[in-house]
């Protein structure tokens, strides 16, 4: 082969590479949501939720990979350190992603540094129920009540550092009621003791809480949400009450690694979009107390002022608190 033909081929070859690379189109290969926690909780239960409907928007299968670790720091820092493709991305909610960051000395990861935000998938409020033996009939009731006998009135929560914790420390602060928190080992322990009347009052997610109101056991008095909730049109927030100005939500949202390519970021938020606005899933989620944003708002620049707004919020209550995760 002569000289001058080896040129053309190699020539020929090159001009082809880059026609050949624009071909491939992401995503190439299955895409995998982390988790940063076990089985059933949540955060998996709405990976999984959403999972088939993702699958069918992007054309890819997406496997769900449990990583579970130190309340989800384990799962968040996977993915802060995956490849920024967009194959490994996050299911992230507002304990690693706002809360970890000024309660713990040190994280591994940094949120918005580390990770991209694609979009909010919903918010779920956190909401204060009383026990049906407390004889206030409402929040007005209640906090008069609680002031009058400062410190006499327990509050329980799902532990140290959750959201509800997060919100005692802002009810007291703007009531000055003293309630004294109480952790559990999660919600479940919470609730039993609330049902028994252990416990007067215990601040949870309004998904936990609807079915106790719905049925009698216990009373929602008090929503922490910017408005009220549309299961419960009737119960007031602490914001309209004066008492909490902060929004006391707890936030899922889809991230992947620092650095994804724009148009893998935009391929990724219209498949979320389109998703969380399947009538299936956004019955399945509202019904537990989910609020699932607009089509348009699901956007990688609102989620990531939501998890500035959330990380302030949980400043001020860890400030007030004096909240510490790494004690």
């Amino acid at each position: 082969m002569t000289l001058s033909r080896r040129l053309i081929l190699a020539g020929a070859s090159m001009l082809a590479a880059p026609s050949l690379r624009a071909q491939t189109r992401f995503p190439d290969r299955p895409v995998r949501i982390v988790v940063g926690f076990p089985p059933g909780g949540n955060v998996d239960f709405t990976a999984r939720l959403i999972a088939p409907s993702l699958s069918a928007a992007l054309g890819q299968p997406v496997v769900i990979d449990n990583r579970a670790g130190a309340g989800g720091i384990v799962g968040t820092e996977h993915v802060a350190r995956s490849r920024a493709d967009g194959h490994t991305l996050l299911l992230g909610s507002t304990g690693p992603l706002s809360l970890f960051p000024v309660a713990m000395a040190q994280l591994p990861y940094d949120t918005l540094r580390d990770l991209a935000p694609i979009g909010i998938c919903y918010r779920v409020p956190i909401v204060m129920m009383i026990s049906r033996q407390v004889t206030a009939r409402n929040l007005t009731e209640f906090v008069a009540a609680a002031k009058a006998q400062k410190g006499q009135f327990s509050a329980g929560t799902a532990g140290i550092g959750s959201g509800a914790h997060l919100a005692v420390e802002l009810f007291n602060a703007g009531t000055g009621a003293e309630l004294v928190h109480v952790p559990y080992r999660g919600t479940g322990p919470a609730i039993n003791d609330l049902i028994a009347g252990t416990i007067p009052v215990v601040f949870d997610q309004l998904s936990s809480a609807l079915p106790l109101h719905a049925d009698g056991r216990a009373r929602i008095i008090a929503v922490a949400s910017a408005s009220r909730a549309g299961q419960l049109p009737d119960v007031p927030t602490l914001r309209e009450a004066g008492l909490v100005q902060q929004e006391l939500t707890t936030t899922l949202g889809l991230l992947g690694p620092a650095g994804m390519p724009a148009d893998v970021v935009e391929t990724l938020r219209a498949a979320l979009a389109r998703t969380m606005h399947d009538a299936t899933i956004r019955q399945r989620l509202e019904s537990l107390g989910g609020a699932i944003p607009a089509a348009e708002a699901i956007t990688p620049a609102n989620y990531t002022a939501v998890i500035r707004d959330e990380t302030e919020t949980s400043r001020e209550a860890v400030r007030i608190g004096n909240i510490r995760l790494d004690q």
